[in-house]
């Protein structure tokens, strides 16, 4: 079990020919998949980091940097977050290598999902692994 849970939201973008990659979060009071789902947990965090997205636009166009994992949901340990995600998010900026970052994410991460929007279906959350196969 992780000690201190905590769900952030990532949107993996370039804009003006630069990488960001804004993210948003909140800690995690009950189990995901136990007592809540991951949809109710991540649907906050996840609109509220779109919002934001869309606001960026005023500065220009934005394309997604990682095609469909360029929006992710992670669940991980309050320490992980604090300690490794700014190093992580730093080279990924830096290289924009996306599967490195992936990878990286899954390492440190109890759980990776992605968000996408299928037509007819709405959002889509699923396992970053279930697209890997």
């Amino acid at each position: 079990m992780i000690e201190n849970p905590y769900l952030i939201a990532i949107a993996l973008i370039e804009q003006n020919g630069k990488r960001a990659m804004p993210l948003g979060g909140k800690a995690l009071h009950k189990k995901i998949n136990k007592e809540v789902s991951i949809y109710e947990a991540g649907e906050k965090i996840a609109l509220e980091l779109l919002v934001r997205v869309f606001q960026r636009t005023d500065l220009g166009a934005l394309n997604r940097a990682a095609h469909d994992k360029s929006f992710l949901l992670l669940h991980l340990g309050m320490e992980e977050m604090q300690m490794k995600i700014p190093s992580i998010k730093s080279e990924w900026i830096e290289l924009g290598q996306s599967e490195k970052l992936i990878s990286k994410l899954k390492a440190i991460s109890h759980d990776v999902w992605t968000i996408t929007y299928q037509r007819y279906e709405g959002i889509q959350i699923q396992s970053i692994d279930s697209l890997d196969r």
